[in-house]
């Protein structure tokens, strides 16, 4: 398989929770990231979320400091008794990218 990433892929322990822009009821929901990078992320949940759909998301970073974002989903993957999900972020500030860049940049050089 071709690899399409833009940027390369890092893991990040941390919780996120969603709000689906087009529905007027918001519901909170907990996923559990395993992958992300300045262009998007990756990450497992119980619900089912609808692909092409933009979630208003909160993402909290390995020092507490707390990213607020758009994910539109672009890949499903069911699994036994959860869903796997790639995202992209939409209009995502540079500054918020440049936090991600560093988290990367310290992991990078902590596992040398």
């Amino acid at each position: 398989m071709d690899e399409r990433r833009k940027s390369k892929r890092i893991e990040l322990e941390a919780k996120l929770y969603v709000n689906r822009l087009d529905q007027q009821e918001a519901k909170e929901i907990s996923i559990d990231v395993y992958d992300i990078s300045t262009h998007g992320i990756g990450f497992n949940c119980a619900d089912a979320l609808t692909i092409g759909a933009v979630y208003d998301a909160d993402l909290t970073l390995w020092n507490k400091d707390v990213i607020h974002t758009f994910i539109e989903i672009v890949r499903i993957l069911k699994c036994d008794s959860y869903y796997q999900y790639g995202g992209i972020f939409i209009g995502m500030p540079e500054m918020d990218l440049k936090r991600i860049e560093i988290y990367d940049t310290i992991e990078t050089y902590s596992k040398e």
